[in-house]
């Protein structure tokens, strides 16, 4: 044997041992891994326009929550992840964001061609009980989120919403049902005009009883301060907001009731994000479910988007109905809403879920018909959906809302249900096949059928009091329509032309009619209110006010002396706008050699040069047009001078630079011979 056999052999051992240890050690000081979701699903994405935001897959352990993600965006578009971002669980604790791999951080991450980015994140780790999560990317106004992460194999337990409303029981208050003034006043912390980005904040004013719905504009002076005062029907919850900030800092949502004035303060938090602080009101009262990332708008965008079969939309409600529930027992509880917050939270809801599967079945109506290079045609390539959709008995989702709830006046998207009711196929047709008592007869049934009720609801008489607003201006005309058309026919014998005229019902004998089927003391209030003002409404052009975005239509005025001024409001993003204005080109082209007459076209961009889609648009459709672009924020102002929201949407100016009233404005350029006619004979 070696003499160096024995030392040899002790030096192996010693390393032997001291490998071994150092596997032990290494052992003992890695993750335990305690749950992996393989097939994890999020409730919805928010933020993350043009593209998707998903999880891959969650690696639970007792040192980390490691999350693969997959952003999805459209190639050569940028984004990005601040280290700021975190996780938080069912009850609001979070877990900040330690490492990424696969992107930089606070830094802009441009979509490659394939329009995938894969990426990692490791978190503080989740505790082994979470069943959902959500992720946050930080606190700003734009912040990715992706909500209720959870394993596509368990199911979150929803409550239902008889559970929670019972365990909320509430009162509707006696000023739910009222008209008067509200006044929003406050003061932004450290305003800066120049470093904020924005001199002004907008916010839609919809009144579901008004003729027009518009936007107002508030200014902020220099010190942060600002203030305005307008007209309500019941409570409203809305936000005021900014397009054009360059803060972290871009709305402020408030509720407010009739009669009220509320104080906000915008400042800063103790974590350095923007708050509202709210001193006082119905906007103090109902603060944690302002305040609360409720989101359940968003979680209805499944639904909306949604291309499939009304079989298969059905159930997608039901998903995302579950998820709403969810969402709102999870975040009640941890931010502990009051009784009147959880039944605000509980309408809300029900109001996206009824708009989002009325926004599925409007899309539907054009994806089964025959569609070639964007234009649709009659014919119908989707038979099976076609019948469903104009079948009332297909709408059954929304049997789970209730129609009569009054806590649905106060959210601002109540315009938008309405609509959808209003013109959803079943309704239409009921009510355009049939005339007089009938059709009212007609029409309440199918809604009855479509909205799952034994009578009609407040929602419902809401969709005839809308019909009521829309027509009102034919009931008013239809007399002197009558007479121009037997005017035109000579040879009609007088007998009979003598009973034409007398059958001719009134607008008085009209209204009547409608208004006898508002059994909603409320409802029969305003329409009576309504009723009131337009038949005592006695002058036919009214001056335009001081406001500083008048004075462009009297320069317009003052620019085309002696001619009616016909302004179309459009934008180049606006389907509707560029379709009226492709198809009126040729009638355009007449009205143009008019001396008594000058056709307007005013849109809103982000400058006054406008963007380089609409000034392809404008050289291609409105070459030596009248054409005016104005800056977003002017438009606005526009929207808040004439009382409108949408577009397209037309006002006609008189010579010397008054507006005419809302049931002689022309309304487009397919009649416009005949209506300019009416329209001067009537101003004589």
């Amino acid at each position: 044997m070696n003499k160096n056999a024995r030392p040899m052999v002790a030096s192996t051992l010693r390393r032997t041992i001291i490998t071994a240890l150092l596997t032990l050690v290494a052992l003992a000081g890695q993750a335990k891994t305690y749950k992996t979701i393989k097939s994890p699903v999020a409730m919805v994405c928010v933020n993350v326009s043009d593209g998707e935001l998903k999880a891959r897959e969650v690696i639970m352990s007792d040192t980390a929550t490691t999350v693969h993600f997959t952003m999805e965006y459209e190639k050569g578009h940028h984004f990005r992840f601040v280290k700021e971002s975190y996780l938080m669980d069912e009850d609001g604790n979070r877990y900040p964001l330690r490492s990424a791999e696969g992107i930089a951080l606070d830094a802009w991450v441009q979509s490659p061609e394939s329009g995938v980015t894969d990426f990692t994140m490791h978190f503080e780790p989740l505790p082994k009980k979470v069943q959902t999560f959500d992720l946050f990317e930080g606190d700003t106004h734009d912040a990715f989120m992706l909500l209720g992460i959870h394993d596509s194999h368990v199911k979150p337990n929803a409550p239902t919403m008889q559970q929670l409303s019972a365990a909320n029981p509430f009162t509707l208050p006696d000023y739910w049902f009222n008209t008067a003034a509200i006044t929003i006043r406050g003061r932004i912390e450290g305003y800066d005009a120049e470093r904020f980005g924005f001199k002004s904040l907008e916010g839609f004013v919809g009144d579901i009883f008004a003729k027009e719905n518009g936007m107002m504009v508030i200014d902020i002076a220099p010190d942060g301060s600002f203030e305005k005062q307008f007209m309500a029907s019941y409570p409203v919850s809305t936000k005021l907001y900014t397009k054009e900030t360059k803060v972290d800092f871009d709305e402020i949502p408030f509720f407010a009731r009739p009669g009220e004035t509320i104080d906000i303060t915008v400042r800063r938090n103790a974590e350095g994000c923007y708050e509202c602080v709210y001193h006082n009101g119905s906007s103090h009262e109902v603060e944690r479910w302002l305040k609360s990332k409720l989101m359940t708008g968003y979680l209805s965008n499944p639904l909306a988007l949604f291309q499939g079969s009304f079989c298969d939309a059905a159930m997608l409600a039901e998903e995302v109905w579950q998820n709403m529930l969810y969402r709102i027992g999870m975040v009640s509880r941890r931010e502990h809403f009051t009784p009147m917050e959880m039944q605000l939270a509980l309408s809300d809801a029900q109001l996206y879920l009824a708009t989002a599967f009325l926004d599925y079945a409007m899309m539907m109506k054009y994806n089964v018909m025959k569609q070639v290079d964007g234009e649709y045609y009659d014919e119908i390539v989707d038979s099976i959906n076609w019948k469903a959709l104009n079948d009332a008995n297909s709408y059954a989702p929304l049997h789970r809302v209730d129609f009569d709830n009054p806590l649905m006046l106060s959210n601002s998207h109540l315009p938008s249900l309405v609509n959808r009711i209003q013109y959803a196929s079943p309704a239409t047709q009921a009510y355009f096949s049939a005339t007089g008592q009938k059709r009212l007869d007609d029409y309440y049934a199918v809604l009855r059928e479509m909205l799952g009720s034994k009578d009609n609801t407040l929602i419902a008489q809401l969709c005839l009091y809308k019909q009521m607003l829309t027509e009102f201006r034919n009931w008013r005309t239809e007399k002197e329509r009558t007479i121009e058309a037997l005017k035109n026919s000579p040879n009609l014998p007088d007998s009979l032309r003598e009973r034409v005229l007398n059958s001719i019902p009134t607008v008085e004998s009209k209204y009547t009619m409608v208004s006898n089927t508002f059994t909603h003391p409320y409802v029969k209030a305003k329409a009576d209110e309504f009723y009131s003002q337009e038949m005592g409404q006695k002058e036919l052009a009214t001056p335009l006010s001081n406001a500083p975005m008048a004075d462009l239509i009297r320069s317009l005025s003052a620019k085309y002396p002696g001619r009616y001024l016909v302004i179309d409001f459009w934008g180049v993003s606006c389907a509707p706008c560029r379709s009226a204005i492709q198809e009126s080109k040729e009638l355009r082209a007449e009205i143009a050699k008019r001396d008594d007459v000058k056709l307007v076209f005013i849109a809103g961009e982000r400058t006054t040069e406008g963007s380089d889609a609409y000034k392809k648009y404008v050289a291609e459709w409105l070459a030596d047009e009248e054409t005016i672009c104005v800056t977003n924020d002017d438009f606005t102002r526009l929207q808040e001078l004439f009382r409108f929201g949408g577009i397209p949407h037309y006002e006609t100016i008189t010579p010397d630079g008054r507006r005419v009233r809302d049931d002689l404005q022309i309304r487009g350029f397919y009649n416009f011979d005949h209506e300019m006619k009416q329209l001067k004979e009537t101003l004589k």
